[in-house]
């Protein structure tokens, strides 16, 4: 990993928590491989996604801590810890229960194991291990010149439209009922509302990262629902000055989160990757 050239570099310490309590629910969805399949135990050129993600950060000279915040449920905690412990217990990795229900939940878990010497405090998501080192560096390098929350993002390049309720059906088609096609996916349509103006308009991605004490009283709030943990911040209403600000620094398209199966094949390409060989049936006992 490359020396960061920047004025504080020295001063940073920098934990990293890593939210992994998904169900994996949409990843799942119309496959034929079962339900109790999680996205970050696949395989990612011999290692789990998981371990792909957490090494981006456990190899890099300014993070100190790594934190992973696993399923909220003993048995499926039991179950993870099982899979990934002893790997993870290699590179120092600290492990917890993260939240049965939001996302925050297992930040805020996370969050408790964090020693008061961090600086700085990342949250990156589990499914996304394509992040690159010179993405991580330059928000890195963004915090420690002084900008107190900084978050990824690129610029939205598709037509965005916001749309309200769903339309049904207005008759079955005779010939898709024939012929045995499904039109379950015409039954989904939704009303357009309005176009949206993209002028501004940024997909914002993780590593997401914080000064500390900021951080901390983001999460020290009564309403933590959110969409990201950099939108807590927002809510906090600190603007006295630039350094209180979320700003944006360039993200990278190949940035990608594994939500669905498909995702999986574009990590691959994206890393370089081979899909592992099934072994003959006879061979896989």
């Amino acid at each position: 990993m490359r020396q960061m050239a920047v004025p504080y570099r020295s001063r940073m310490e920098i934990a990293v928590i890593i939210p992994a309590a998904g169900s994996s629910r949409r990843y799942q969805e119309g496959q034929s491989f079962g339900s109790e399949r999680s996205k970050l135990d696949e395989d990612l050129g011999g290692r789990p996604v998981l371990h792909r993600t957490v090494e981006l950060f456990t190899k890099h000279d300014l993070v100190s801590h790594v934190i992973v915040a696993g399923p909220a449920d003993a048995a499926a905690f039991a179950q993870f810890t099982s899979r990934h412990a002893d790997k993870l217990g290699l590179f120092g990795v600290k492990m917890c229960k993260g939240g049965a229900m939001h996302r925050y939940e297992s930040v805020r878990n996370a969050l408790a194991l964090v020693p008061d010497s961090a600086t700085h405090i990342a949250v990156h998501d589990a499914a996304r291990p394509c992040v690159s080192v010179e993405l991580i560096d330059r928000l890195f390098e963004a915090a420690a010149a002084g900008h107190n929350a900084v978050v990824p993002g690129v610029s939205v390049s598709d037509t965005l439209k916001r749309v309200g309720e769903e339309v049904a059906a207005k008759a079955d088609d005779a010939v898709a009922a024939i012929l045995g096609t499904d039109t379950s996916a015409c039954a989904r349509a939704h009303v357009v509302v309005e176009t949206v103006d993209r002028a501004g308009i940024m997909a914002i991605q993780t590593p997401q990262v914080f000064e500390a004490g900021l951080f901390r009283r983001a999460y020290a709030q009564k309403n933590l629902d959110s969409t990201d943990d950099a939108q807590l911040v927002e809510r906090l209403g600190e603007t006295a000055g630039a350094r209180a600000h979320v700003v944006v620094v360039q993200g990278e398209a190949s940035n990608i989160k594994i939500t669905r199966a498909a995702d999986l094949a574009i990590a691959r390409a994206i890393l370089g990757l081979r899909p592992p060989v099934e072994r003959d049936v006879m061979k896989r006992f």
